[in-house]
């Protein structure tokens, strides 16, 4: 019991240390705008799904860290057609083998009216639970067009630093910041 609290304890010093002090309100909306263009460069698809999209939710930097006991944090914002509507951030726990640091962030794209009103109207979106998401890895992105998007949100990560074992979304918490 007493590996495990202090397990906890040095995986929330590790994600409170890798967070830092919230971006001002430019300087961050200016990192989310600067990784998206960066995923565009990249990544084709996202580009063209980016294009189609209602909104995009951009997380630039997510921490993850564990022992045992693990958890991840990162701040993102809302853009449609470009333009900042809301701060949002990502929150995770997690327990089980794990071991490790990692740094990432993702986009969500989302496609309809619908999925983009789940978000507005949901206390904290569960992913997994609501709109369908499909992430795109390499071999999805080939073979999407603009015919075959037919899902309510794609979701791209991207700038993976560190080492973890286990990247995924399932089970983070999307809540609206009041900023």
């Amino acid at each position: 019991m007493k590996s495990i609290k202090a397990a906890t304890a040095v995986v929330l010093a590790m994600v409170a240390l890798s967070i830092g002090p919230a971006f001002a309100g430019s300087a961050f909306e200016d990192d989310a705008n600067a990784a998206l263009k960066k995923l565009y460069e990249t990544e084709p698809a996202a580009k063209m799904i980016g294009e189609k999209a209602k909104a995009v939710l951009v997380f630039p930097n997510i921490v993850k860290a564990g022992f045992i006991v693990g958890g991840q944090y990162g701040e993102g914002v809302l853009l449609e057609h470009g333009m900042l509507i809301a701060h949002y951030n990502s929150v995770a726990a997690s327990y089980g083998l794990q071991a490790g640091v990692q740094a990432f962030g993702y986009a969500l794209f989302l496609m309809n009216d619908q999925a983009l009103g789940y978000l507005d109207k949901s206390d904290g979106w569960e992913l997994g639970v609501g709109p369908s998401i499909v992430i795109v890895d390499a071999g999805k992105a080939k073979s999407l067009t603009t015919l075959t998007l037919k899902d309510d949100v794609y979701a791209f990560i991207f700038d993976q630093k560190g080492l973890m074992a286990g990247l995924g979304l399932q089970g983070s918490k999307i809540t609206k910041l009041e900023k």
